[in-house]
């Protein structure tokens, strides 16, 4: 069976994010779900909060999914932990449902992308290809979910 540059990045996407166990054994949606507000706010040493770290990630995922829709890149990297505080359990909610719906969204266009868009240069040549980008996209998730693996074990035992 071959499997192009779509599908491919797809399955990679929603494994990290959604429902996958292959690499490490679980993904975003598992880590994070069952956490309370209190829990996914609550600092371990000098490491991000867990719901800083999703708002993180799902800041650059969302940017990046404005550029595929024909948008502009507006992110800047400054800004990737500017997130508002949670102050509830629905405020905790509403952060982790946006991932989970950006995820679901961002996979959909990556799948019914053109597969020649995948080598064209994303917004400027220092930033590499679409493919590079979706590819640093996924990387970048897999650093995260590592951390907020080991916070969770971290709260947990206290």
């Amino acid at each position: 069976m071959k499997m192009n540059h779509n599908e491919y990045l797809a399955d990679r996407l929603r494994e990290i994010l959604l429902s996958g166990k292959w690499v490490t054994g679980t993904n975003f949606k598992e880590q994070i779900d069952d956490l309370i507000w209190t829990e996914a706010n609550q600092k371990v040493e000098n490491f991000n909060s867990i719901s800083s770290i999703t708002f993180h990630i799902n800041y650059y995922l969302s940017g990046v999914m404005d550029v595929f829709e024909g948008g502009d890149l507006t992110i800047r990297d400054q800004y990737s932990f500017d997130a508002p505080e949670i102050k509830s359990e629905q405020e905790w909610k509403v952060r982790k449902e946006k991932l989970f719906k950006d995820s679901e969204d961002f996979i959909h266009l990556v799948a019914n992308m053109e597969s020649k868009r995948f080598m064209d240069i994303f917004v400027k040549e220092e930033y590499g290809s679409y493919l590079r980008t979706v590819d640093v996209l996924i990387e970048h998730a897999y650093y995260h979910l590592g951390q907020i693996i080991l916070i969770k074990k971290k709260i947990r035992e206290e």
